[in-house]
């Protein structure tokens, strides 16, 4: 049995991975700002955090939005605001927790396909993201070969996040379209993956980006 944390653990994709990681028999400790699926009280990710009791074998930083505007709408301070939640955030857990890794221990990352798939609007999430691509490498070569640090890179999925662009049947259908595989994702296709880069199977392979995307990075249809 090994020991994960996972931070921002109310998200659907969070608790998909939860599930997946129990079923298999290991140990889930939960960071959310929403205590229900807490195991302690917190209110931002910025804020001194937990003491946690225990070694890891694995921390996943979830936390997210999605702000997607024409650039010149945005505010300073909303780009502020996406840099402090998706990477200051993990650069917060990570400093806090990283050092609990037992060795061969694994750090999954949450970026977008947008961090490397030029989109109109997207801006904000795109360059945040693209920073967390960087820092998983960065890490990746710094901490090896103790620890690993890869990061997982979704393309739209079917979470209240994105209810917004999913919240019809015709926006379904369109975003569907736009992808080769012909649908969007489900929080268990990210979660699977996730739980395969936490886990033994993927021992050898750190420093990566998997994008997780239905082919939307990488093949035009």
């Amino acid at each position: 049995m090994k020991h994960y944390l996972l931070v921002g653990a109310s998200s659907s994709i969070a608790q998909s991975t939860k599930a997946e990681l129990q079923a298999a028999g290991h140990r889930v400790t939960q960071l959310s700002r929403n205590i229900e699926h807490s195991d302690a009280e917190i209110t931002d990710y910025l804020s001194p955090l937990p003491q946690i009791q225990a070694s890891l074998d694995g921390i996943v930083y979830f936390p997210g939005s999605i702000h997607l505007k024409p650039f010149r709408s945005f505010k300073l301070e909303d780009f502020q605001a996406d840099y402090s939640l998706h990477f200051l955030g993990a650069i917060n857990v990570l400093k806090t927790y990283h050092t609990q890794l037992n060795d061969g221990g694994s750090i999954v990352l949450i970026s977008s396909v947008a961090a490397t798939t030029g989109m109109p609007f997207h801006s904000s999430v795109a360059s945040v993201k693209a920073a967390i691509e960087a820092l998983g490498r960065s890490l990746a070569a710094e901490w090896a070969p103790k620890l690993r640090v890869n990061v997982v890179a979704p393309s739209l999925t079917m979470t209240p996040m994105a209810e917004k662009l999913t919240n019809s049947p015709e926006k379904v259908e369109a975003g569907s379209q736009r992808h080769p595989l012909k649908r969007l994702g489900e929080p268990q296709d990210l979660a699977q993956s996730i739980a395969f880069l936490l886990g033994d199977q993927s021992a050898w392979i750190t420093g990566q980006t998997l994008h997780v995307d239905g082919g939307m990075s990488t093949l035009k249809s």
